[in-house]
């Protein structure tokens, strides 16, 4: 029987590499709440993975390479959605008060979505209402995953112009509005999107 499978030996690894994982981790985080995370991280991962491990003398390499993409992992994360104190980007918040908040309901949501053109609208019902990640979306609409993820975008920016026009209605789009009947079962109307 291999010495990675034994009962035991994982916690054998966390005993002897502990404390050198979580320098590691300090060394290249800087910070001693992401060496402590980096480092649990990695024995939980050495938990799930620790039976593809076929020679016991390289754990410590395999430990330290596993802390290593687990902190370039995090740093890639951190790149593409990096973090803000929200008065730094308060500025760049939309001006939203609690009376447009009033004003939108249901029905104006799926009257902007309706507007949308069914290239832009499925995926976003896809995406928000359905909770698909895009690798589904574009196999579902059979569509390469980028084109998915630039209509989503567009969809989105076509969203809020049509929620903006919707706030702030024409009189002509006041009287349509009146004339047109209100529905707030959102199913029944995206159902003709969604088959």
């Amino acid at each position: 029987m291999s010495t990675t499978t034994e009962p035991g030996y994982l916690e054998t690894l966390v005993a002897e590499y502990y404390q050198a994982l979580y320098r590691f981790g300090f060394s290249l985080s800087g910070n001693a709440t992401d060496a402590a995370d980096l480092t649990q991280q990695t024995f939980y991962i050495a938990q799930l993975k620790i039976h593809q491990l076929r020679d016991a003398a390289k754990a410590k390499t395999w430990l330290f390479t596993t802390l290593m993409r687990e902190f370039l992992q995090k740093r890639r994360h951190e790149t593409r959605f990096p973090k803000f104190e929200l008065d730094q980007v308060a500025d760049e918040l939309p001006k939203i008060t609690a009376d447009h908040v009033a004003r939108m309901d249901s029905a104006s949501v799926v009257a902007a979505l309706q507007s949308l053109d069914d290239s832009f609208r499925v995926p976003l019902v896809l995406f928000y209402l359905e909770d698909m990640p895009y690798k589904e979306i574009a196999q579902t609409l059979e569509l390469p995953i980028g084109t998915v993820m630039s209509r989503l975008a567009r969809g989105k920016a076509q969203l809020r112009h049509e929620l903006e026009r919707f706030r702030n209605p024409s009189p002509a789009q006041k009287y349509l509005r009146k004339k047109i009947p209100a529905t707030h079962d959102l199913e029944t109307i995206l159902m003709p999107v969604l088959s």
